[in-house]
Parts: C-alpha cells; structure tokens; sequence
C-alpha cells in the first residue's frame, strides 16, 4: 500500500526514466469519443461496403422517440458508436446496447423514466458489422471485435490522434 501510495505522490523512483519510453500504438481508448466516432462512420460510408437499409429514413431510434434522425449520415454514425461500444467492452449484446441507447422518456407532468433503444435496430448493425467481419458471436453470448475489426478501428483511432496532434 505505501509503495502504491508512494507511486502516486510522486516520491517513488523509478530506476527507467518514463520518459524513454515509445508510444507503439494508438488505441480506440487513446482518442476521444465524438472524434473517432465521425471518423468510423465517414469510413464506413466511404468503404460501400456497409448498405443503408430502405428503410433507414423513416425508422425512429426509439419508441420515446417523435421523429426519425435528421442526420443523413445518422445510421452510420449509430454503427460507429455500436462498434466502439462492443470494441470497449467484449460480450456486449443487443439488450446492453439497447440500454446504452436508451434515453429520457418524458412524460409530461409525470416524472421522467428511462427507456430502452430500439432492437432491431441495433441487431441489423451488428449483422452488418458481422458480415464486414468487424464484429463476431460469441459462444457464451454477445459479441466481440474480430481481429481485423481491431486492427481496423485502431487504424482510424491512430488518423485521428494524428489529426489531433496536428492541430
């Protein structure tokens, strides 16, 4: 425990420098989150491999919700953020992501309840993000990233860190 308190305070010395050491790599971790989620679903978009269903402009998030997106691109965008949420924490499936999602039913004068995101939804993108091999099943449930899902998303977390860094 002293050690560990010692650490923090700054009084613990190391016998490497920290400062020596290079960073190897970007994470989706190391950016943030509004940043890389533009960023992911500009790549999907720009990829044509992940369709747009037909339905896409007329569909609501949510029961509580009154209208569809107004975002063109909102599909895209929602993928990004399923796929950074799966990436984040592995065995998510769709009922977790539907709470995620979920938003403030308001009620008028009744207090206010949280309410789920839609599900199918939800399921529609996670089978795309199957089909472009981003995302897989899991045995026990939920999914996780793929290999190459991984290696994709932190491909597009290291072009924003270097944006970032830039500016």
């Amino acid at each position: 425990f002293s050690s560990a308190f010692a650490y923090i305070s700054g009084t613990f010395s190391s016998p490497i420098p920290m400062t020596n050491y290079a960073r190897r790599g970007t994470t989706v971790r190391d950016v943030a989150p509004a940043k890389f989620i533009k960023a992911y679903a500009e790549h999907l978009k720009n990829t044509g491999r992940f369709e747009l269903p037909s339905w896409v402009d007329v569909v609501k998030t949510a029961t509580q919700r009154e209208l569809a997106p107004y975002d063109p691109d909102w599909y895209y965008i929602r993928a990004a953020a399923v796929a950074r949420k799966v990436y984040l924490r592995p065995g998510r499936g769709v009922g977790n992501l539907k709470e995620s999602f979920g938003t403030v039913e308001r009620r008028g004068v009744r207090t206010n309840h949280h309410k789920k995101a839609c599900g199918g939804l939800i399921r529609h993108i996670l089978i795309q993000l199957q089909e472009l091999k981003v995302v897989e099943k899991m045995k026990t449930g939920g999914r996780r990233i793929t290999r190459e899902g991984q290696q994709d998303l932190d491909r597009i977390a290291g072009q924003v860190n270097n944006l970032t860094n830039d500016e």
